[in-house]
């Protein structure tokens, strides 16, 4: 299965895995699965830093370098293409740039998204896991 980590997916499983899912985590853990993260993520988790709304040291640069190497995930490449779908979701409800970036992500590289996110999982285009 090929999974695309929600930014929250991602931190949770590296700082908190208690609030991973027990579905969310056996799909990211099964040796068959291919994990993918955009750099959306990176940019989230450096914004929410930035807000004092995460605390990442020794630095959030450092912090977030360091857990791409130890989670290993596959870059997904931000595409204009993505861009562009990511402003023409009929019907997804989030207005959130993030989310709409990472479900334009999912769909256009046909990638399962491992979420909490209920407007992503009411977005029938959109295949999701948690």
């Amino acid at each position: 299965m090929k999974l695309l980590l929600d930014t929250h997916a991602w931190l949770w499983r590296l700082l908190a895995p208690e609030r991973i899912s027990a579905d969310a985590e056996g799909a990211i853990a099964n040796r068959d699965s291919e994990l993918f993260l955009s750099p959306v993520s990176t940019w989230e988790t450096l914004v929410l830093a930035r807000k004092g709304r995460l605390s990442l040291a020794p630095s959030p640069g450092e912090w977030v370098l360091d857990a791409l190497r130890r989670s290993a995930p596959t870059a997904v490449p931000l595409t204009h293409g993505i861009a562009l779908r990511s402003e023409t979701l009929a019907g997804f409800e989030s207005e959130d740039p993030a989310d709409r970036f990472l479900v334009a992500t999912a769909l256009e590289h046909d990638l399962t998204l491992v979420t909490a996110d209920g407007a992503m999982h009411a977005f029938p285009p959109v295949a999701t896991l948690w």
